[in-house]
C-alpha cells in the first residue's frame, strides 16, 4: 500500500512538472515574440505593402504577406476540408467494413503526416516544373492542401470514433439512411471536434514555410489572381531574420507578433464556435 501511494505520488509530480515545462516554454516563446516584436509595430506595417526602402529600414509594411499568408492558409484548408470529411467517414467501420483498403488509407495518411514540409515542396515544385507553370498562390494552396489533408483527416476520424454507436444504431432503426445520419446525427454530434480537426490543420498551413518557397514563391505585391506569385509571413519573417540589418531583424519580430495573432483569433473563434455548437452533444 505505501508502494502505491509512493508510485502515486512520484507520477503526480512527474505530470506536474511537465505541465510546468509546457507553460513556461510557452509563455517563454510568446514572451520574447512580444518584447522584441512589439515595439516595432506600427500602423504602416498593417496598411502598407513593402516599399522601395522597406529592406534598408525604412516605409512600408506586410500587407502583402499577411493576406498572402490568408490566402493560402484558407484556400489550402477549405480543400483539404472537403477531401478529409469523406475519407474520415469512409474510414469508419460502419461504411468501408474495416477492410485492407481502410488500413492501407490509414498507413498512407499517417507516412504522409510525418513527411516533412520540405518534401512536399520539392514535390509542387517538381509539378510545376512538368506543367511549364512558375510558383503562384495555385501552387502553394495546391500544397498545402496535401500538407494539411493527412493531418484534418485523422484528427476527424478519431473524433467520429467517439460518438456513440447507439446514436447510429437508433438512427438507421428509424429509417435514416447512411447520409442522413452522417449529415444529421454524427456531423453534428462531433461537430466540436471536427472544427478543432481543421483548425489544427489550418494553424500548420498558416505557420508553414518550407512547402510554400518553392511553389508560392515571394513578392511584395498582393496577388491579384491565382496565378500570380504569393508572400507568406513565414517567409517574411524568414528572409527578414537573415539580413544584417538589425531595424530589418526587429521587422521580422513584428511580423512573427502578427501571425501569432491571427492563430490566437483564430484559437479563440474555434473555441466561441465550439461552446456555440456542444448543445449538440449528448453527455
Amino acid at each position: 500500500m505505501e508502494l502505491r501511494r509512493v508510485e502515486e505520488f512520484i507520477f503526480r509530480v512527474l505530470m506536474i512538472l511537465s505541465l510546468g515545462i509546457v507553460m513556461i516554454s510557452l509563455l517563454t516563446v510568446i514572451g520574447v515574440i512580444l518584447w522584441k516584436g512589439l515595439p516595432a509595430i506600427n500602423i504602416d506595417m498593417l496598411t502598407k505593402t513593402a516599399e522601395g526602402g522597406y529592406y534598408l529600414g525604412t516605409g512600408g509594411g506586410i500587407l502583402n504577406a499577411i493576406i498572402g499568408s490568408l490566402y493560402l492558409a484558407l484556400g489550402g484548408t477549405v480543400l483539404a476540408f472537403f477531401l478529409s470529411i469523406g475519407i474520415a467517414f469512409y474510414l469508419q467501420k460502419e461504411y468501408s467494413g474495416g477492410t485492407k483498403l481502410a488500413d492501407l488509407t490509414r498507413l498512407s495518411l499517417d507516412i504522409l503526416w510525418g513527411t516533412p514540409s520540405i518534401v512536399y515542396g520539392a514535390f509542387g515544385f517538381t509539378i510545376l516544373m512538368l506543367l511549364n507553370m512558375r510558383a503562384s498562390l495555385l501552387g502553394g494552396i495546391i500544397v498545402l492542401t496535401l500538407l494539411e489533408l493527412p493531418i484534418m483527416t485523422r484528427a476527424m476520424e478519431e473524433v467520429i470514433k467517439t460518438v456513440p454507436s447507439e446514436l447510429k444504431e437508433v438512427s438507421f432503426s428509424l429509417g435514416a439512411t447512411r447520409l442522413e445520419t452522417v449529415v444529421k446525427v454524427v456531423a453534428k454530434q462531433a461537430l466540436p471536434g471536427l472544427m478543432t480537426g481543421v483548425l489544427i490543420a489550418f494553424g500548420r498551413g498558416i505557420g508553414d514555410a518550407a512547402s510554400v518557397l518553392f511553389t508560392a514563391g515571394y513578392t511584395d505585391r498582393i496577388p491579384t489572381s491565382l496565378f500570380d506569385a504569393t508572400a507568406s509571413l513565414p517567409l517574411a519573417i524568414f528572409f527578414q531574420l537573415g539580413t544584417p540589418l538589425p531595424q530589418i531583424q526587429q521587422k521580422a519580430y513584428a511580423s512573427a507578433v502578427i501571425l501569432l495573432m491571427i492563430i490566437l483569433a483564430i484559437n479563440i473563434t474555434a473555441r466561441v464556435l465550439s461552446r456555440k455548437y456542444t448543445k449538440y452533444i449528448i453527455k
